[in-house]
């Protein structure tokens, strides 16, 4: 990548991601009195794993009995890794944040008494309402414009470097302080919104010196037909499951957590929506989880009376809860002038080491997005005005001095191969993860070689492929480190909860990964 940027800006903030995570925090920022710009890879309103449909909220009003019935039940489920103070926080946050939502047009559903219901988002109005809400604060929108590298100095981070990968122009854009917010690592394992989330994020930060924290817990997995990219399954719950034979499976209500896994492991998995029995039943799942029925309508099945075939997508990171660990409740990370928001940021503080496809996970990336925000905001207001800023890019942007050409679509197959598996990464096992980590290992070198920039696409697919096997390395050395079963993480050598290893695991590094205990605050 040359050096030469052909548009330069200066701003106060840079936030570097526009999910609702990066929207909530280009807004505070903006609120606070910064200037903003906002680099988003594809379109800040459409992209992402949010944008393509609906969330829940975890939504409650200020009744004491009810929230800390909600921490306690989050506390358990987390493996006793969360901490309640943020959890309040949370519930604090999002039910300011979701007012102010609603007074920015969003039409919440309301009961028969009229009072808003505020636990649900759909994905397309709320995303278009932050695009406008954000226009207006006057941030700078960059579209399709990812950052590739970040700038820094003996202060710490200062900006970025990026691309339009549209039409190839590189871009800079110094500022105080910036939000990463670039969501988690999915691998391009093709879930729906997804494929934009590929870790750039997380790689850039590393490489700054920032720490990561909870990566073990990252072997999240979801459904969908086999056909297509559509991973909200809660309308499965009202399926029968049969083998290829016809054989059933499973006659439909509640199923074990590995129920999906194991059977995809013995062969093809087929799912009828049989249980939904009456034209009113039919109705109500299609009104409420349209976007489910999309692909099987376009492949002419009928999912009430036909069968269709399932699989697992592996959503890494992204339903997980690791991410850049935080060092405050401003969500700053162990840099200085750098901040993380959203599934880019370890939600371990709130969800322990078990999260979902939504309530916690859209929550908290409304208020994170809001802390971090606010943070930067502040930071950026004392922060030297005369730096002498380097980039700090290497893999898949910067080479190795002499080293060979990259092919980025083989590299990104090649960790595939390791991530995906369910045999490798959901039932995890010491030998298969230790394996698997030798394999991606020795496919870092490989990531420094000379990345290919004739286009700005191949450009991008070097360092999303860099950023991935930077990821799989981290996932697999803190799994290996956690030898205990607790909440989202298993290892079949030690099927246990051990009270000892009630902390938290902090990987960083990059050539040489280091691994370190923190211990959770009582």
């Amino acid at each position: 990548m040359r050096d030469e940027a052909e548009l330069r800006l200066q701003a106060d903030v840079l936030v570097i991601g526009g999910g609702p995570a990066g929207a909530w925090a280009a807004w505070n920022a903006a609120r606070a009195g910064a200037r903003v710009v906002l680099a988003e890879k594809g379109y800040l309103g459409s992209s992402g794993a949010t944008a393509p449909g609906g969330t829940n909220l975890l939504y409650l009003p200020p009744d004491a009995a009810l929230r800390e019935a909600a921490v306690q039940q989050r506390m358990e489920g987390g493996g006793q890794l969360s901490e309640a103070r943020w959890i309040h926080r949370v519930l604090d946050q999002v039910y300011e944040s979701l007012q102010l939502v609603e007074a920015w047009g969003y039409p919440f559903r309301r009961d028969e008494h009229g009072v808003p219901l505020r636990d649900h988002l759909q994905g397309p109005e709320y995303l278009k309402l932050m695009r406008k809400t954000v226009h207006r604060a006057g941030v700078r929108i960059l579209d399709q414009s990812p950052a590739l590298e970040l700038l820094v100095d003996e202060h710490g981070v200062g900006g970025a470097r990026g691309l339009n990968r549209l039409d190839g122009r590189r871009w800079e854009v110094r500022a105080g302080a910036v939000v990463i917010a670039t969501g988690g690592c999915a691998f391009l394992s093709k879930g729906l919104g997804c494929n934009v989330l590929t870790g750039e994020g997380l790689l850039m930060a590393a490489e700054t010196g920032a720490e990561l924290s909870g990566m073990e817990f990252s072997r999240a997995y979801a459904p969908s037909a086999a056909f297509g990219t559509n991973t909200r399954g809660r309308t499965l719950g009202w399926a029968s499951y049969y083998d290829q034979h016809g054989k059933v499976l499973h006659a439909g209500g509640p199923r074990s957590r590995d129920f999906l896994a194991k059977a995809l492991l013995q062969g093809p998995v087929y799912a009828v929506l049989d249980k939904a029995d009456t034209p009113e039943k039919r109705a109500i799942l299609r009104r409420a989880h349209a976007i489910f029925f999309l692909p099987l309508e376009r492949a002419g099945i009928d999912p009430f009376t036909q069968p269709f075939p399932l699989t697992l997508r592996y959503e890494g990171t992204l339903r997980g809860t690791g991410g850049l660990r935080l060092t405050g409740d401003d969500c700053a990370t162990s840099v200085p002038g750098l901040y993380a928001a959203g599934d880019a940021a370890t939600r371990e503080r709130v969800c322990g080491g078990l999260s979902g496809g939504g309530a916690y996970n859209a929550s908290w990336a409304i208020c994170s997005g809001s802390w971090a925000g606010r943070g930067a905001a502040l930071h950026a207001l004392e922060a030297p005005r005369e730096r002498k800023l380097r980039p700090a890019g290497g893999a898949g942007v910067r080479p190795v001095k002499g080293s060979a050409p990259v092919d980025s679509a083989g590299l990104v197959a090649a960790v595939q191969s390791q991530v995906l598996p369910l045999e490798i990464n959901y039932f995890r096992s010491e030998a298969g993860l230790r394996q698997a980590l030798g394999t991606v290992d020795a496919l870092w070198p490989e990531a420094g070689g000379l990345p290919d920039t004739r286009t700005p696409q191949a450009a991008l697919r070097a360092r999303e492929a860099a950023a991935m096997v930077a990821a799989s390395r981290w996932i697999f050395n803190a799994a290996l480190g956690r030898k205990e079963t607790r909440a989202s993480h298993t290892l079949a050598e030690y099927p246990e909860l051990d009270p000892a290893q009630r902390h938290r695991l902090t990987v960083s590094g990059l050539d040489s990964i280091a691994l370190r205990t923190e211990l959770v605050p009582a």
